[in-house]
């Protein structure tokens, strides 16, 4: 494991925070990056727990070469209130005794907005990488720790161009946003090499192809009606394409709980326990499409030419639908298998990666991130 955290450069101390795993594949390149830059910036990783399920962070920790982290707040899991809350109380002697220059968060997780929340009611400026992203749909938690986070920070790093215009909408001066591409993807392209085989994974069960499928939106998963008319039209899929669908625990306590525990049994239904990192990497290469409600997978599809229809009726991540190879289709089921048939017939979108998304923009964002910190070390002194 590489030794990120850390350094011996002048420039001050920057906290960066994870707490739920699409955090950790962001922060490992921008860790990575910190430290080789001369003079290094200064890090130390701070995992606030949101997501507690030790052996899948170890898995992702160890695909992602993550270095330990230094402070662990060990939160777990609760309502958003009371996960939010309680990050913001365990976090804040931390911030205290550290005295950090600058606290870095990533992503729109619970832990995102409540460190950035902290850190500037105590005076310390917020770092907010992947900003400007806009679902609109205001219903989604995720959408009002997006908002409020780039309110509150001073330095913003954007995945696309057009991040730039929902920031000035809302207010936002253009001199505290940096274009510099996308850091999910400096992890896909480096570790694309080293991806588990699909044909490892599932045990050689889908040699012609399969749809790879992960649902955990409270929207889709927590509605039983949804959640039903999902997993039956997955069946539906599965007699065209099979299905392999890595199941997140929460989901699969969702589907045990509207009495849908027969439905693992169905027939080319390949129904799998959470993935590490470099096996969900090597399925989604390989995978014929992707069925997904998650932001991370349709910006990881669109990175790697994958079609991918997105389970929902929104988007934050629109560029992965007007330049890539994602398409929005909701939860109708018509719509659904239309969009496979047409996948299996034609091939779907093939899109072009956007700009930016280039395997470097950990390093454009620790560039930047050294001369801010430099210019407020020299308006301080």
């Amino acid at each position: 494991m590489m030794e990120w955290i850390g350094g011996s450069g002048s420039l001050p101390e920057v906290l960066c925070v994870i707490g739920a795993r699409p955090n950790y594949m962001k922060m490992a390149p921008l860790l990575e990056a910190f430290a080789r830059r001369r003079p290094c910036v200064p890090t130390r990783l701070v995992h606030t727990g949101q997501h507690y399920d030790t052996a899948m962070s170890d898995q992702h920790f160890q695909a992602l070469d993550l270095p330990t982290p230094a402070i662990a707040l060990g939160v777990g899991s609760g309502s958003h209130a009371v996960q939010t809350a309680e990050i913001m109380r365990r976090f804040e002697p931390v911030l205290d005794e550290s005295a950090p220059g600058a606290v870095l968060v990533v992503g729109d997780v619970n832990s995102t907005l409540a460190c950035a929340l902290v850190a500037v009611k105590k005076g310390v400026p917020v770092v907010h990488v992947e900003a400007g992203l806009r679902s609109f749909d205001r219903t989604m938690p995720e959408e009002i720790n997006r908002v409020l986070t780039d309110q509150l920070a001073e330095l913003l790093f954007t995945t696309e161009a057009a991040a730039a215009e929902n920031l000035a909408g809302e207010g936002i001066p253009a001199e505290r946003v940096r274009f510099a591409g996308n850091v999910m993807i400096d992890s896909v392209l480096r570790h694309l090499p080293r991806a588990t085989p699909a044909d490892q994974t599932l045990n050689g069960q889908c040699p012609s192809g399969y749809a790879l499928v992960t649902l955990h939106r409270p929207s889709n998963v927590d509605d039983p009606e949804t959640l039903c008319r999902l997993l039956q039209t997955l069946v539906k899929v599965a007699e065209r394409l099979p299905v392999v669908f890595p199941v997140h625990p929460r989901t699969r306590a969702r589907i045990e709980a509207v009495g849908q525990q027969d439905w693992f049994a169905q027939p080319r239904i390949h129904a799998l326990p959470p993935l590490d990192y470099l096996a969900m990497l090597g399925l989604l290469r390989e995978a014929t499409c992707v069925l997904t409600d998650s932001g991370g997978l349709q910006e990881e599809t669109t990175a790697l030419g994958v079609p991918c229809l997105t389970l929902r009726d929104n988007t934050e991540r629109p560029i992965t639908v007007e330049q890539g190879t994602n398409t929005v289709v909701g939860t109708d089921p018509l719509r659904i298998l239309a969009n496979v048939e047409q996948i299996m017939i034609s091939g779907g979108k093939a899109g072009r990666v956007p700009e930016r998304w280039d395997g470097h923009a950990a390093e454009r964002i620790a560039k930047e991130v050294a001369l801010w910190l430099e210019k407020r070390q020299r308006r301080t002194a």
